[in-house]
């Protein structure tokens, strides 16, 4: 996929996301997916490698999730994989402190390279390799105002473990699949003294594959 048709497809579904990302990011992203591949050839770090749902299911997924980021200062994205929704969200918005974690090495010695690609402007972002269990002091990890997952865990693991990482008034964000009913979003979220902040259902642009954003804070 040339410069200008991978361009077209991330304006386009930007725009029927609802979202907005300058000019420079559409050819940063279009080099992204050369590393990604390039890497992926020799390490498995993603099952979708068609060029088309790299777009999709990978960069528009993570960046329809950049309302539930706007204010923020830090992010910190659980389960990184190969740098979703991370690397897309730091791209959009490069004044996110973003900090990623894998248990998997292959996949963090890839964030640790990417990170470092010149032009990418993903400078100082960071890359962690070990398992997020709730101890963010003893991981080396930082406490963030969005402590963010995708597909990493159920929703019910997902909030028991993102809260030991948040900062003062964060939000802890799930990306889920189908949509979660908003009484059993409350329900799970009052079992741990939490509140919901936004839920928001959504299709991807192209596929109209299912997907919802769930907000969580800490209840005062």
């Amino acid at each position: 996929m040339d410069n200008a048709s991978f361009a077209d497809q991330i304006q386009q579904g930007c725009k029927a996301l609802g979202v907005t990302v300058g000019e420079d990011v559409p050819p940063r992203l279009h080099r992204l997916m050369g590393e990604l591949l390039k890497w992926n050839a020799k390490v498995n770090l993603t099952a979708i490698t068609a060029e088309g749902e790299v777009v999709e299911k990978h960069f528009l997924d993570s960046l329809a999730v950049l309302p539930e980021v706007e204010g923020a200062g830090s992010v910190l994205d659980v389960g990184a994989g190969a740098g979703f929704p991370g690397l897309p969200l730091k791209m959009a918005r490069p004044s996110l402190a973003v900090t990623m974690v894998d248990a998997v090495g292959k996949k963090v010695g890839y964030l640790k390279a990417v990170v470092v690609v010149p032009g990418l402007g993903l400078a100082g972002t960071k890359a962690v390799h070990t398992r997020a269990e709730g101890k963010p002091e003893a991981e080396g990890l930082p406490r963030a105002d969005r402590v963010i997952a995708r597909a990493f865990m159920d929703l019910p693991d997902w909030l028991d473990l993102a809260p030991a990482y948040l900062a003062p008034g964060g939000h802890v964000v799930a990306m889920l699949g189908k949509a979660v009913g908003e009484d059993e979003l409350r329900a799970q979220a009052g079992k741990r003294n939490l509140k919901v902040v936004s839920a928001r259902a959504y299709r991807l642009p192209f596929s109209g594959a299912e997907r919802q954003v769930a907000s969580f804070a800490k209840a005062e």
